[in-house]
Formats: C-alpha cells, structure tokens, sequence
C-alpha cells in the first residue's frame, strides 16, 4: 500500500452545522491512527458591491472567538443539495437586507481541509436593491459599508480573521485588478 486508506468511520454525535465522525486510518507503513473528521453540507459566501465600490460587510459575535468578528455574509447550505448560487441570495438578503439579481462566481473554498469537509461557494453580488434583514432569532447582525483599501489595511492589522472574508476578499481584490487591466488592454 503506497498510500493512505480510510478503514473506518463511526459516527460520534451529530450537531446543528455538522457530524463529528472517528475514523479509522491504514497509513502506508500499516500502522493505525484515529483522526477526527467533521462532515458539513457546505456553504455560500457573498461580496456584496455598493454602485460606489463600497462592500457590505457584517458583524456579528462569534463564539468559538468570543467577540464580534467582522465578515462578508455566508450561511450554511439548507441541504447538500442546496445550489450555492441560491443560499448565497438567500443569506445576501437575510443578514443585509439587500438582494441582487448579479451574482458572479469568484471561487471555491476549502475551510478546514484537514479535518472538516465544509466548501464554501462565494460570489460576487452587484446591483444591490435594499429590501429588510431577515435575521434567524440567534442573529445579532450590524450592516457596515466598507471600502476595500480599508478592509485591505484591516486583514494586515489582523482586524479581520476569519478566513472565508480574507480569502474572499484579496480574491475580489485581485479579480478587480485584473479585470481592469484587461479593460485598459
């Protein structure tokens, strides 16, 4: 055996967002080891765009950190079958109170590779039309326009962790930058 091999899975507990899994793996040498494994049906992220560049960002208290993190708004896929590009709509409007018709691809993150199977799909959404929050009972949410120098200076002074908005955020940074090149072009 030249790689390794997954040889068991028992399920642990099943939670509200995921399943947390023991499994059991072969490693090449033919040793065993135990390894955590939490199984999320996936989510779907958004960077809203004002007309005047502006980008909607939320805040909101976060537990596992204990304080208020701020972020680009995603939630969590209703199902794994959930199409992406619609929950991304569907958590737009609901923790900003804006939806949008133009929602554009931007990428495909992995949050936890090694030990958790959640992806998040994240969009870019323009043309943003203001309708009303649709928070769930546990949401606590603050809408705040941001510009993306700015959130560029937060991430580098750490003001901004969470890794879905960092990774989403330089992505749109550099999707602009290259998209505004090829328009000079």
């Amino acid at each position: 055996m030249d790689r390794v091999q997954r040889i068991d899975r028992k399920l642990v507990r099943k939670c509200n967002v995921f399943d947390l899994y023991e499994d059991t793996i072969l490693t090449p040498e033919g040793h065993t080891a135990k390894w955590d494994f939490l199984k999320h049906d996936g989510a779907a992220a958004v960077v809203p765009v004002l007309p005047d560049g502006r980008i909607l960002m939320v805040r909101q208290f976060r537990n596992a950190i204990d304080r208020e993190s701020l972020e680009i708004p995603a939630g969590k896929k209703d199902s794994p079958e959930e199409d992406p590009y619609l929950c991304a709509a569907r958590e737009l409007e609901e923790e900003t109170g804006y939806r949008s018709e133009n929602l554009t691809k931007l990428m495909k993150l992995v949050t936890a590779i090694a030990y958790c199977s959640e992806t998040i799909d994240v969009y870019i959404a323009r043309d943003l039309v203001p309708t009303a929050q649709r928070l769930d009972e546990d949401e606590f949410i603050d809408v705040i326009p941001c510009g993306l120098d700015e959130l560029m200076d937060k991430i580098f002074r750490e003001e901004i962790q969470d890794s879905k908005t960092v990774a989403a955020l330089m992505a749109y940074k550099a999707y602009m930058e290259k998209t505004k090149k090829e328009m000079a072009e």
